[in-house]
Formats: C-alpha cells, structure tokens, sequence
C-alpha cells in the first residue's frame, strides 16, 4: 500500500492560556490549512531559547489544545543545546522543557522529538484491522532507499500520511507528497 509522505518542520502547540501569556491575545491567527483535518499553520510564530543558543521564527500550529508542547528535530536539539527525547505527542512526562518567547513575554514548555507515524482515520484503521500504536515497516525507494519502522496515530478523521521530521526526510531524500510503501503492519 502506497502512502504520502509529510515532512514537520520544527512547530508549537499552545493551550489557549499559553498563547495569551505569549501574545496577548484570545485567539490564533490561520495562515493556511495543512493537511490534516482541522490543523492549521498560524501567522504568530515565537522564539525557543535553549542552553547553547535560540531558533527563531518557530511557527505555532492550531487549534488550541490541552496541553502545550514544542516538536523538533534531532538536529535542532544539538542547535539548541537540549536532551530531546523521542515521544508520542502529548506524553511529555519527564521531558525537559525549553523557554517559549513570544512578544509579551516567555513560557517554559515540554520539548519533544516526535516519533515517526502514520496518521489513519478510525473508518480506516478498523476497516484493515489497525490499531492506534500498532507499528508498521515503511519501504522508502529513492537514491538513499532504506526501511522504517513508524506507529500508526489512529483519529477520528485523518488524511492518510506519513508524518516524518526533516532530518528522517533529509536521510532518505524525501520531499512533501513523495509516497513510500507500507508492507508489514505489527501487531
């Protein structure tokens, strides 16, 4: 089974109550609509201040949610002088967090290296038997040809995607909307 492949660039997730403390305002403003359903990049964009230095121009993605937390690279982690650990987003216990500067003021935030995964709807995860967690092997044919092992995110709505960070993507040659092919899902 062929699917495309998505790069995440480095990004924040904000509660509503952070991204006041941040910006001063109530609500995010949309850039453009990602491939998601219902996520969005946003114009508002802040600066992570890490042990060795800062990276600016960190884009914020909405919506709100229930917890706030910053996704990088591995490569952005030793630019910034940080331990990041690889997690499922949301699970941040035991994460070391990172200053968040925006324009009125700064916040300490957990900071994870997503790990790599597949976003599946539930209507097609419980049509080919797949479960939230269950791993599959991904065959990646470019010049730099190799074979992955991600985790399937399983929502109530999805678009079909390959969630890789630009270092897996710069590895493997990989471009926004290349596909790659699943053949063995784990259970």
């Amino acid at each position: 089974m062929k699917i495309p492949v998505g790069i995440s660039a480095r990004h924040v997730h904000l509660t509503k109550e952070d991204f006041y403390t941040l910006f001063r305002a109530n609500e995010l403003t949309k850039l453009k609509d990602i491939n998601q359903p219902g996520l969005f990049a946003c114009n508002e964009q802040v600066t992570l201040k890490g042990k060795k230095s800062l990276i600016e121009n960190v884009r914020i993605l909405g919506p709100f949610r229930e917890y706030s937390q910053v996704e990088v690279s591995k490569t952005d982690s030793y630019v910034l002088g940080i331990d990041v650990q690889m997690r499922k987003s949301g699970l941040l216990d035991g994460v070391e967090k990172i200053e968040v500067i925006g324009p009125y003021g700064s916040i300490e935030v957990p900071i994870i290296m997503a790990n790599r995964h597949i976003h599946i709807s539930e209507e097609e995860a419980n049509a080919l038997g797949i479960k939230d967690n269950d791993k599959a092997l991904i065959k990646i044919d470019t010049e730099k040809r190799g074979v992955i092992e991600v985790f399937y995110k399983v929502s109530k709505e999805a678009y079909k995607e390959l969630h890789l960070d630009l270092d897996d993507a710069n590895a493997f040659l990989l471009s926004q909307g290349d596909e790659v092919e699943i053949f063995e899902v784990k259970k």
